[in-house]
């Protein structure tokens, strides 16, 4: 069984929320979100709003914060094998009442399709919140590009800015 290694990252204006599966890794060896350098998280994320890519944890929080973006995992803790999701078993979900109480978030969106079905399975039925599944970041869906993420993933803009950086 592995335990999540770090803490959700939100603060108090934060506006929507991601939700990945489980961390990778090269994220539990970096104690900090998509370390893996060929996921296109940051990437997608940082087109999407118009800003360099991010490449420290510091300049990935600053980014994060400065787009009232809160990032945390569906998983606590589970059985996988390496950073397949596939092989997620024995999830055990995160509570997300501290970031939902302590942040004012309007939309919550999922990072892929695992990350979406463990969302409906065990933190829907919990807090009833409707979660966006987008189209995962991972190296494994290689059936999509940057180019194709980062237009799909435009939806995480703010309704005031979805116009402008269209």
């Amino acid at each position: 069984m592995i335990v999540h290694p770090f803490p959700p990252l939100f603060d108090c204006e934060s506006r929507i929320l991601i939700l990945g599966s489980f961390p990778s890794v090269k994220s539990r060896e970096q104690n900090f979100f998509y370390g893996h350098p060929q996921n296109r998280f940051w990437r997608v994320t940082a087109a999407v709003f118009g800003s360099p890519v991010p490449v420290t944890i510091e300049e990935k929080k600053a980014f994060l914060h400065a787009n009232r973006i809160a990032l945390w995992d569906v998983i606590a803790s589970c059985e996988i094998t390496g950073s397949s999701d596939a092989s997620i078993r024995n999830v055990t979900a995160n509570d997300l009442s501290p970031i939902l109480e302590g942040a004012p978030i309007g939309r919550i969106f999922t990072n892929g399709g695992t990350a979406h079905s463990l969302y409906m399975r065990y933190i829907y039925p919990v807090n009833g919140i409707a979660a966006v599944k987008l189209p995962s970041t991972s190296p494994a869906n290689a059936a999509w590009s940057v180019e194709r993420l980062t237009e799909a993933w435009r939806v995480i803009l703010p309704d005031d800015t979805a116009e402008t950086n269209a």
